[in-house]
């Protein structure tokens, strides 16, 4: 009787208990090698090809924390170009997808790090699963 209710308790509380609890994202961005790298609780995920800012813009240098996320946004700044799948992480920058995917690996943006749409999706999916506060962003020359 007294193993019949410990057995219960354990199920209990395994059932209560969260199924899976949120990992660490880390999204390393690397401007000279133009690649993104995704790490989820340290174990390489992804290694995507990537656009950012073309001479004469930048893509800020540091290391961020996802602000905002837009499954479909639209650029204000630069003629309602789509920006699907966007995780804003300094004022006005994203990583989000692009319809430029041939330019993906050299630089072409106006300073947003620009993603293949499949890959943009993974990546927001991945930081909505574990949460913004859970993921770091780090962009590095």
């Amino acid at each position: 009787m007294l193993m019949r209710c410990v057995l219960a308790l354990f199920v209990l509380l395994a059932w209560l208990a969260p199924a899976r609890a949120e990992a660490e994202v880390i999204v390393r961005i690397d401007l000279s090698d133009q690649l993104m790298t995704v790490y989820v609780d340290n174990r390489l995920m992804h290694e995507w090809p990537v656009s950012t800012a073309r001479r004469g813009y930048r893509t800020p240098v540091g290391t961020y924390r996802p602000i905002r996320l837009e499954r479909y946004w639209r650029s204000r700044k630069y003629d309602n170009a789509p920006m699907p799948w966007s995780v804003f992480f300094h004022g006005g920058y994203a990583i989000h997808g692009t319809t430029a995917i041939k330019q993906l690996g050299r630089p072409a943006s106006h300073g947003c790090v620009r993603l293949h749409p499949d890959n943009a999706r993974t990546l927001f999916e991945t930081i909505v699963e574990n949460g913004k506060a859970n993921t770091i962003i780090a962009v590095v020359r």
